[in-house]
């Protein structure tokens, strides 16, 4: 359960990260709003990520992996779908959004210890 709150609110942090570090990504609403979008992110990618995948995995082998990218952005810009304070403006700041916040919770789970 904890390990699940945690997920949540990394996932806000690193949507928030993004809202200051992508142009065309912006960022509406207060400190529960944004731990809310971290539980839409979340759910999002345990829900749906792992049928996107099974269904591109002919893309995402002749691409050698950079379809990753697309689908990154692609399930970022459901949850600005989904999310009224979260508004992406195009593909490529998805795309950018979506490389920005896998490069974040790669970090947070190099540095953290299982």
């Amino acid at each position: 359960m904890l390990r699940a709150l945690i997920q949540i609110v990394l996932n806000g942090v690193a949507i928030l990260l993004v809202a200051k570090i992508v142009p065309g990504i912006h960022y509406q609403g207060d400190i529960w709003y944004l731990l809310l979008t971290g539980l839409v992110v979340g759910g999002i990618n345990l829900l749906v990520r792992p049928l996107v995948v099974l269904l591109s995995l002919p893309f995402i082998v002749l691409t050698l992996g950079l379809f990753f990218l697309v689908i990154n952005g692609a399930l970022l810009y459901l949850a600005s779908f989904l999310l009224g304070g979260l508004t992406i403006e195009g593909c490529f700041p998805a795309i950018l959004g979506g490389l920005v916040m896998a490069l974040f919770n790669w970090v947070v789970r190099a540095l953290s210890s299982d």
